[in-house]
This record gives structure tokens, C-alpha cells and sequence, in this order.
């Protein structure tokens, strides 16, 4: 019996697990990837590489990450997040919308899925940059988010390539997906343009697994609304919504939230794509030690109603509603220590002042007198008796303001004072395809199309209005590799 062959539409996370779990149950597999091979793994690329992973305890993590040392296990706290810790968070951030049969398998595949990718030579690391202060000698992790991929997003596409090609995948670049062919017996293969010449490619089965719609400015303006053309796009140019398009052509049913989408605070003069010499670094991460002001000098959210990786997925909408589509974020000295490093590269929209009089002066399109006034009455408002920790939610917030700061709430009055303009960083869109827990597109009657299977930003039904930190890579991780098994085994 001849072997099962399978195209796989993307060359990312999603799409390489994919491959990687056909390939492990004997097909022939074909990653057709857009972008050449310089500018390949889509979205991946362009991440920090964390993933949220349920996990109950150091012992746990240690099959992860082989190498954790002693004195790391000593002087940290890695504590423990349960699946059930993980549902709750999943569907607290979606506002319970999300699907309770998506979100439980991609809960509860979480931890034997990065088992499975570290198999596949895979490098897990602690995540001690980011998600760990250290207070009185010891690392205490927090938010739920523990493990990255070492080498980040470009270090996951490399891994998973090496293995990819390492295990007979045929990747071909360069390779635009146009159409999905069909007969009465389901999809037979796709059309496909690669150097300029356009060719059918027939295969037992398709997976797409080729990202959101975000790269596309009409369809932002169109689903998302009004004034989403300006956002700048985190990642890869080539996320257009071509799957989505393509697969709905014939047949298969939308579903999730259309309107919404993962979008962040980003460096206001930040090009228009993403740029993998700098990756995730215009994001702007460390506003819950700060506070965030609009042109009129108003703060127009609470910094602190979370942990960063529970708000900022939201909170780039925030800012493109504001006033000119931007925002300044606000430090001084008793927290600048604690800013990412993101915030010290070169290609950043800063300015510095030692006094907050000068430092209104300098923040363009803002107005000077609002964020003096708005500066004093926060400064007032703020609860200097309850100790301020950033390791967890500390409740050190203000009263009296109509916009409250709920956690981390300290007065600004130490300068030097520091200021980066941010504007909004659309990640990938949340609406997508149907799938079933087999990874199986539905189409409009509610039932599979036959050889046809989706996986990672393509899929709508388990991210509304925000998402968990390090659970979109996951999310790609679990149903690519489903997908890529259920495709190997569908018979036709």
C-alpha cells in the first residue's frame, strides 16, 4: 500500500508540528511555505518563544528542561500550574466563550506535546528574563508562564526545520497556496504558484495551517473596524487570510471571535511588517510598573489590573483607540530597573527628562498642562503603605480616580523620568475555520470535510477578546501535531 501523501500550507509552528507528526506516521509530506527561505516560520519567527504548559512541579519541568542545574531548582520557585490552573486562565481572559472542547484538549495535550517537541530536538529554557524577579535571593515565577524555547521564535522554526528535514519532510519556498482542489470525495490537493509558475499539486490530504488575517489591511478594516488599517503588524507580511479564504470557498464555516484579535503596545515608528533583525522587541511590555497617558495627558486604562501576560494581548486596542492612535508610557527611577530589555535596543521612541515639567515638554502630540494635572492627582491617589512587589499581585493600588490603578501603583516623582511611545501591534486575528477535536475543518452543515484539516492562527473558537501568554504557540503546537496525525491516518 502506497504511503498517504500530505500538503501541509505554512512553514510556522502549527505547520511544522504538522509535518513532523505525519511524517512520524509514515506519509509523505510536502510544506509548501510562502515566504523564501530567509523570511520563513511565519508568525514564529517574529515571537519570544514562550509557551504555557500545564505542569505539576520542578520534577515536571525537569523532563522538559533536562539540563536545569541544582542551583536553579535552589533558588527558584517554580511552583506548579495545573491543568485546571490553565482552563481557569483560558477561559477567565476569553470571558468564557472560549470552546470548552478545544480549550480542554489543548489544555490537557499541553505537557505531552512539548514532551513530544523536545523529542524532536526541541531545547526548552526556563523563562528568567521575563516572567521571574528575583526578591531576597530567590526567583519566584508568575502568571503561569515558565518555559521558552531557547533561541526564541527564530530558534523554534530552526529546531523544528532541522528535524523536519532531518526526518525526509520536502520543504519547498517560495510557494504561494492559491486554491484547494476538490472533488465529491473532498480535497484532493491545492494550486499552487511557486517561481512564477502555477501547478496543481494533488495529495490525500491538506492541512492549513497559514496564520491569521492580519497582514491584510482590508480585511483588518473590514472585520475588525474602524481605524484598524493604521495598526502596524508584529509579524509576517505574508498572514493575508488566504487559508481562511480559500477553505470557506468550498465550504467550510467561520468561526470564533472575528472582530478580535491579539494585539499589543508596539514601538510607535516600528515599519509597517515585522522585522526579524529586532523580532518581538518594539513590543513594550513593563506598563503595569508604569502608567500609560493619551495625547489629552490622560491614563485611559488600569496598568495593573493583572500580570502583563493576562492584559497585553488586549490592551494594543486600547491604545489605537485613543487620540492620534498612540500612547506614552511612563517610568521613573524605582522601577526603571525592572523595565524588559526590550526597552533598551536602539529603534525606540524615547525620551528622558529629570523633571516631570521638562519631561511634558517633550512628549510629542500630548498635552502638557493635562498630563502635569493628571500626574499630581495619580501621585496623590496612590496607596504608599501596602508594599509594592512585582513578583505578585500586590494590591498596592489608588483610590479616588476614575481610572483606577489596581496592582504595582507607585508615585512618580524619582527622576530621572523615562518615556517610550507606543502605538498599536496586531499579532494575528482571532477569527478562524471550524475544527473539530481532530483538528477536521467543518464546513456550513456542521459536518468534516474530508481531507482537509487546520491548525495554530487559522483556527477561531478558543481566543475571544484577549489570550493567556504563551498559549498561541501551544495552541499551534497541539493541533499541528493532530492535525498531522489524523491527516496521515484519514483513508479515503
Amino acid at each position: 500500500m502506497n504511503a498517504k501523501r500530505v500538503i501541509v500550507v505554512g512553514a510556522g509552528n502549527a505547520a511544522l508540528c504538522a509535518a513532523l507528526s505525519a511524517r512520524e506516521q509514515g506519509a509523505e509530506v510536502l510544506v509548501l511555505e510562502r515566504a523564501g527561505r530567509t523570511l520563513r516560520g511565519g508568525n514564529t519567527a517574529f515571537t519570544a518563544g514562550a509557551m504555557r504548559v500545564a505542569y505539576n512541579g520542578v520534577d515536571d519541568l525537569r523532563r522538559l528542561i533536562p539540563d536545569l542545574t541544582d542551583e536553579e531548582v535552589a533558588t527558584t520557585d517554580f511552583g506548579s500550574y495545573s491543568t485546571e490552573d490553565f482552563l481557569d486562565d483560558l477561559a477567565r481572559v476569553t470571558e468564557y466563550r472560549t470552546d470548552p472542547e478545544l480549550s480542554s484538549v489543548l489544555v490537557e495535550n499541553s505537557y505531552p506535546t512539548l514532551l513530544w517537541m523536545r523529542e524532536k530536538g526541541v531545547r526548552f529554557i526556563p523563562i528568567y528574563g521575563r516572567q521571574a524577579f528575583k526578591v531576597e535571593g530567590r526567583f519566584k515565577f508568575w502568571g503561569g508562564l515558565t518555559v521558552e524555547v531557547n533561541g526564541g521564535g527564530p530558534g523554534l522554526v530552526d529546531y523544528l526545520v532541522k528535524s523536519a528535514e532531518r526526518e525526509g519532510v520536502e520543504i519547498e519556498y517560495d510557494s504561494h497556496v492559491t486554491t484547494l482542489l476538490t472533488d465529491d470525495t473532498g480535497v484532493t490537493g491545492v494550486v499552487v504558484k511557486h517561481n512564477g509558475q502555477t501547478r496543481e499539486q494533488r495529495a490525500d490530504a491538506v492541512i492549513l495551517a497559514s496564520g491569521g488575517f492580519q497582514a491584510n489591511a482590508e480585511w483588518r478594516t473590514r472585520y475588525l473596524g474602524q481605524s484598524w488599517d493604521l495598526a502596524k503588524v508584529r509579524g509576517t507580511m505574508y498572514n493575508t487570510g488566504d487559508g481562511h479564504r480559500m477553505a470557506m470557498e468550498i465550504g467550510a464555516s467561520p468561526t470564533g471571535n472575528w472582530s478580535g484579535c491579539h494585539a499589543v503596545g508596539w514601538e510607535r515608528n516600528a515599519p509597517e511588517f515585522g522585522d526579524l533583525a529586532i523580532g518581538d522587541n518594539f513590543q513594550k511590555h513593563s506598563y503595569p510598573f508604569g502608567i500609560m497617558i493619551n495625547a489629552d495627558g490622560r491614563r485611559f486604562l488600569d496598568e495593573g489590573a493583572d500580570f502583563r501576560n493576562y492584559t497585553y494581548a488586549k490592551y494594543g486596542r486600547r491604545i489605537l483607540e485613543q487620540p492620534g492612535q498612540m500612547a506614552w508610557q511612563i517610568f521613573d527611577q524605582k522601577v526603571t530597573h525592572l523595565l524588559r530589555d526590550e526597552y533598551r535596543i536602539r529603534q525606540v521612541t524615547k525620551v528622558t527628562a529629570s523633571t516631570l515639567e521638562a519631561l511634558a515638554t517633550k512628549l510629542e502630540g500630548v498635552d502638557p498642562q493635562g498630563f502635569l494635572d493628571e500626574i499630581r492627582a495619580y501621585n496623590a491617589a496612590v496607596d504608599t503603605n501596602t508594599p509594592f512587589d512585582p513578583n505578585v499581585k500586590d494590591g498596592r493600588g489608588t483610590t479616588g480616580l476614575a481610572v483606577r490603578k489596581t496592582n504595582w501603583a507607585n508615585t512618580l516623582d524619582d527622576g530621572p523620568f523615562e518615556a517610550y511611545q507606543v502605538t498599536c501591534g496586531i499579532t494575528f486575528t482571532f477569527g478562524g475555520l471550524r475544527i473539530n477535536n481532530d483538528a477536521q475543518v467543518i464546513d456550513s452543515n456542521q459536518v468534516p470535510i474530508p481531507g482537509l484539516f487546520a491548525a495554530g492562527e487559522i483556527v477561531g473558537g478558543i481566543f475571544y477578546f484577549n489570550y493567556p501568554g504563551g498559549s498561541g504557540l501551544t495552541n499551534g503546537s497541539v493541533f499541528g501535531r493532530i492535525a498531522g496525525q489524523q491527516a496521515a491516518l484519514a483513508a479515503r
